[in-house]
């Protein structure tokens, strides 16, 4: 981390948004959207208590497996992930795992399939504010091939590919932009991938996404959340399956680093 702003932050032990302070978060941390997503995490952990929860950000630190881990809500959209990123980073995380939902762009891709995106195409502004638009979004390859072989042992279906993000559901353009990626193999839409990409990478984090495929392709929208929310049907084990990869292939991770210190 570099910059006037962050030397001045880092000596504030409290982060002012997440209001987490340094020792209070694992190294590795999981991003859901909803707030209420991390009690589903931490339904999954061996033991968890809950660090701070102020505005759209919730967070737990636990153990899973022996390994500590973390929790925090990022809320809707980019420039809410951007800070919960860069105030994570500040106080100890290092690598960061979205576990969000996305609707698919490509046709036979199923409610409750699971992406993991290698790459995200750049529609929102937050990351724009950091860099221009030629800079890559791009995820940890280490990362994704862990949380790829976590799928596959769990026989957890995963399309692994490119993502876009985007910052409305509801602009007069969006159906065109949906088909315009969609021409270009682009597989899912979400709101936060692009912002996490860019930023850990500026910030020296490790970050990947895993999406919960909630809406399919040419599908109601506000169904498809509405469904998530309620979890009453596949969407919802999608979420279970996602939270699932994402912990098993951040334990490859831990397990790597710690055969390397032996």
């Amino acid at each position: 981390m570099s910059g006037p702003d962050h030397a001045k932050y880092a000596k504030h032990a409290k982060q002012p948004h997440i209001q987490c302070a340094t020792g209070s978060v694992a190294p590795f941390v999981l991003l859901p959207g909803d707030p209420g997503r991390t009690q589903r995490v931490a339904e999954m952990l061996d033991t968890c208590h809950e660090v701070a929860y102020n505005r759209e950000f919730r967070t737990i630190t636990g153990i899973y497996r022996g390994m500590p881990v973390s929790a925090t809500s990022t809320g809707i959209g980019g420039a809410s992930t951007a800070i919960a990123v860069e105030e994570l980073l500040r106080i100890g995380a290092r690598i960061l795992v979205r576990i969000g939902s996305c609707g698919a762009m490509q046709p036979g891709m199923r409610v409750g399939g699971l992406v993991l995106a290698v790459a995200a195409v750049r529609e929102d502004g937050a990351s724009r504010m950091y860099v221009p638009d030629g800079y890559p979004a791009v995820a940890d390859p280490e990362l994704v091939r862990a949380l790829a072989e976590a799928a596959g042992d769990l026989r957890v279906p995963a399309y692994t590919g490119l993502v876009r993000s985007h910052d409305s559901f509801y602009t007069d353009r969006e159906s065109e932009l949906m088909d315009f990626w969609a021409r270009k193999g682009i597989l899912a839409s979400d709101m936060e991938t692009a912002a996490l990409f860019t930023v850990a990478r500026l910030r020296g984090g490790r970050a990947a996404s895993i999406l919960n495929v909630v809406v399919p392709a040419g599908g109601d929208l506000e169904g498809g959340i509405d469904s998530l929310a309620t979890g009453q049907d596949a969407a919802s084990q999608g979420e279970k399956a996602e939270i699932q990869v994402a912990l098993e292939g951040l334990f490859r991770i831990w397990q790597k680093q710690n055969q390397q210190e032996v």
